[in-house]
């Protein structure tokens, strides 16, 4: 019996006492509850490319996709509290949503369901088998006319292909009840402070990999009336890099998804990427071992149920900007980067020609945050960004140890380093010739511009009355 099919007789088996004897009492406090409840809708579409698409994620690959391993999905979550006030999630199995689809969507949603920007959150799962989306990170593709027309396409329909899927869900309105849960796995790796190659016989001693971590699983499961499981969504911080092969894959948190629904037909698992930008999967580059890890998360989730704890149908939802400094890019770097070639040396080359015909770049990034409230005070943050471990663990110390915290949210515009590893410098401290920003490096107190951002929000949440009140928060100078 292969680790897979194994796996899912486990589950099986779970499932079927579950049936036999009674759900545990976390999934049936719908039915016992009389009172006031959520009310849910689910949709999903397959937003699987054709082969002969560019993939994202990898500067080293030489040429488009040339099948899938599974479809990659864009799912929909919306829930409305008792007072009426919808919040709308998306995930989606891509690299990331870049600005200008995000407020497309965004857009499209404000004019056909009257939602604000507060109300939306798009995630993605930053796996790097999925597509390249248009004018993102194109510096480091080899892109020719042919693809970027292909890619706009596409990115024009991913864009209906989200408003239609909450349209969906929305029509899907049904009572609900929410429970959130916490549990672990512990394959992320921090891999600013491990030689990859070390780490398989680090963990045959029973030694712990070098470096902070977050194995933090956490989420809230969705049930209806009756009991009966509607959805999951579930986070993890780690990079979705195990794979680096040409056929389309959603990487481990694919494989978690597919696992759950396989366990749990009918119900739609939704993945969002924690604040894993200096987090790998290791060791990788192999599909037994992401479908391995898939199966990890999948049984980490799994292993929740009548674990959970019942949020209140309370919703209150804010966002914001933060503007962010950098010191732009200057001209000595830029001839360097030219010279060193390959993706480096397209991004120079770029940024010399806009100088030289006169274009004025600007010095700050309109950078999202965004908090929801769920019940009485389960906070939901979302970053945009390719954020470090830090953030996740400074805010679980600071402001509660059961805060779920997303990255790659709303936008992804380069590496949100923290102070320490602002400090540190390297590849995670910007990554800027990679989502090609004029920048050379971020502000100093980066950290503590996004953090107070944060605490902001969730000041204003906490004080706003009714609970489901929307609340406009205003843009955090410099």
């Amino acid at each position: 019996m292969t680790r897979r099919s194994s796996f899912l007789a486990a589950i099986k088996v779970v499932v079927i006492f579950g049936l036999l004897s009674g759900f545990p009492s976390a999934w049936i406090t719908a039915s016992e509850n009389p009172g006031p409840n959520w009310r849910v809708g689910v949709a999903r579409q397959v937003i699987t490319p054709p082969a002969g698409q560019w993939m994202a994620g990898y500067a080293s690959r030489q040429r488009p996709a040339e099948g899938k391993l599974h479809d990659l999905w864009l799912k929909v979550l919306v829930l409305e509290d008792q007072a009426g006030h919808r919040g709308v999630f998306i995930s989606a199995d891509i690299l990331g949503f870049p600005r200008h689809v995000s407020e497309k969507i965004c857009q499209e949603l404000c004019q056909k369901f009257g939602l604000e920007r507060d109300q939306i959150m798009l995630a993605a799962s930053h796996t790097h088998c999925g597509p390249v989306l248009e004018n993102a990170l194109y510096d480091i593709y080899p892109l020719d006319n042919a693809q970027k027309e292909l890619i706009a396409r596409y990115t024009r329909q991913l864009e209906q292909w989200a408003v239609t899927a909450v349209e969906r869900a929305i029509q899907s309105l049904r009572p609900a009840t929410l429970s959130a849960f916490e549990s672990e796995a512990h394959f992320a790796v921090n891999r600013r402070n491990n030689k990859e190659g070390e780490v398989p016989s680090l963990l045959a001693r029973g030694e712990q990999p070098r470096g902070p971590v977050n194995h933090r699983v956490p989420g809230f499961w969705v049930t209806d009336i009756s009991g009966n499981p509607v959805a999951v969504v579930f986070g993890y911080a780690c990079h979705a890099t195990t794979l680096d092969i040409y056929q389309w894959c959603g990487d481990y948190p694919g494989f978690a998804q597919l696992s759950i629904e396989k366990a749990l037909p009918g119900v739609t698992a939704m993945f969002f990427a924690g604040c894993g930008a200096d987090q790998n999967p290791i060791p990788r580059r192999s599909v037994e071992l992401c479908e391995k890890y898939g199966e990890q998360l999948a049984s980490a989730v799994l292993s929740t149920w009548g674990k959970s704890n019942s949020l209140a149908p309370k919703l209150c939802t804010a966002f914001t900007t933060v503007d962010l400094r950098f010191d732009l890019v200057d001209d000595a770097t830029l001839n360097r980067a030219v010279q060193s070639g390959g993706y480096q040396a397209r991004w120079a080359n770029r940024l010399l020609s806009e100088k030289a015909a006169g274009k004025q770049w600007t010095d700050t990034y309109p950078y999202p945050v965004q908090v929801w409230r769920l019940g009485e005070d389960q906070h939901w943050v979302a970053l945009g960004g390719e954020v470090v471990v830090d953030y996740a663990n400074i805010m679980e110390k600071s402001i509660s140890p059961t805060i779920w915290v997303t990255g790659y949210a709303n936008d992804v515009m380069a590496y949100i380093p923290s102070r320490r590893v602002w400090e540190e410098g390297g590849y995670e401290s910007g990554a800027f010739p990679v989502y090609g920003l004029p920048a050379a490096r971020w502000e100093p107190n980066i950290e503590h511009r996004i953090l107070a951002a944060v605490q902001s929000l969730i000041a204003k949440l906490k004080v706003a009355e009714p609970a489901s009140e929307q609340v406009a928060a205003p843009s955090h100078g410099r």
